[in-house]
């Protein structure tokens, strides 16, 4: 069994890694001064200045493919940068990248939608959660109703991601709800100049989700993406497609916050001896990097399941599960070593734990993900050991 990156795959890692410490991580301490004041921690011309000095020397669409101008790097490559781009609390991402449903659109709709999604003129959002129905998506009632060739949309969408920034919205509406989500709902490209408004949530972390209001919205029967009722198996597509991604960035800041650790409590002393010579120390510190180096491997069989063509869903569950946890754990003891110092806003260890509370909730709960886990191993869908 191999465990070594290929030679491509090391410099691809090594680059990204040398961008973060050139461009993002001089910029950590402006990001923390504006998260004290309730701003961003980029604004969207400085994302998009940065975006495009890493398209500069080819970073530009991970995934997209490369007919539209994209690197199409495998899972595993794609999984080390998340990594690295987790090493830092600059909220970057690179350019270059389209919802994955938005390959199923037409010739018209690609050059309306996804086109100019990947060059970054137009910005997207999805939208599926709504009020009563977030880990039950099956639950939705935001409703299509044909009228002529047109349909109506009315209803409410929340948490949904960019849904303030976005001039459009892939909107999955019940188009027969006597035929339930999973049969009767379809995908629509509803731009917000049809007539939805957004609404910021504001929540703990520096994520700013939004509620997105339909009230009798016309859409066309041009802007159906795919066709009407495949909305549930476009919704599911786009919600599988990058769930270990979110744990491969979790593995990146418990990557950094046990080194601050570490350091810390090399340096710090109490009653005349480092703190590091203390056994309770000692332990979070352990206990971190193992479950940290468990989570890394879970994370990347995932991606080479996904590599293989194998039907990765439930090693991506559970990477995204072990993920989620580990890094909730790993920041705790991290804020506890550095005590009363890791409680203030002077450090990034107070964000990271507002920040990460969120993996454990966002794009599946952990309870879903371990529904998910037994439901595959009591229905005979996996079996115990199957590596």
């Amino acid at each position: 069994m191999e465990f070594g990156l290929t030679d491509e795959q090391r410099a691809i890692r090594d680059t990204v890694r040398d961008f973060v410490r050139k461009e993002l991580t001089p910029r950590e301490p402006d990001v923390l001064a504006r998260d004290r004041r309730g701003e961003p921690g980029l604004t969207r011309d400085e994302l998009t200045a940065l975006q495009d000095k890493a398209r500069g020397f080819g970073f530009w669409g991970l995934s997209t493919p490369e007919q539209y101008g994209g690197m199409d790097l495998d899972a595993v490559t794609q999984a080390l940068i998340h990594t690295e781009l987790g090493r830092t609390y600059v909220p970057f991402v690179f350019g270059g990248e389209a919802d994955n449903i938005l390959y199923e659109a037409n010739d018209t709709q690609r050059a309306e939608y996804l086109l100019p999604t990947i060059e970054g003129d137009r910005i997207s959002c999805f939208a599926i959660t709504e009020p009563g129905a977030g880990s039950d998506a099956a639950n939705i009632r935001l409703t299509a109703r044909a009228d002529g060739d047109d349909w109506l949309l009315s209803g409410e969408k929340t948490f949904i991601t960019n849904g303030n920034d976005a001039d459009f919205a892939i909107v999955i509406a019940l188009t027969d709800p006597a035929a339930g989500a999973r049969g009767g709902s379809t995908a629509f490209l509803v731009d917000r100049s049809m007539g939805w408004t957004s609404s910021p949530i504001v929540t703990m972390g520096p994520a700013e989700p939004a509620s997105l209001f339909f009230d009798q919205v016309r859409v066309p029967s041009s802007h159906i993406l795919g066709e009407v009722g495949q909305g549930w198996r476009l919704a599911m597509r786009w919600i599988g497609r990058g769930r270990y991604l979110i744990p491969a960035r979790a593995v990146g800041i418990a990557e950094r916050a046990l080194s601050m650790a570490v350091e810390y409590a090399n340096t710090r002393e109490t009653f005349g001896a480092p703190i590091a010579a203390n056994q309770a120390i000692q332990w979070m510190i352990a206990d971190s990097e193992l479950e940290l180096e468990a989570a890394r491997l879970l994370v990347l069989r995932a991606a080479w399941l996904v590599d293989t063509g194998a039907d990765a869903r439930h090693a991506s569950s559970m990477a995204k599960l072990s993920g989620a946890t580990m890094v909730n754990r790993v920041i705790d003891r991290v804020l506890q070593v550095h005590g009363g110092m890791g409680y203030t806003r002077e450090l990034p260890i107070e964000r990271w734990y507002r920040e990460v509370r969120l993996f454990r909730i966002f794009e599946g709960t952990d309870e879903m993900q371990r529904l998910i886990l037994a439901r595959d191993l009591l229905r005979g869908y996996t079996k115990v050991g199957l590596v």
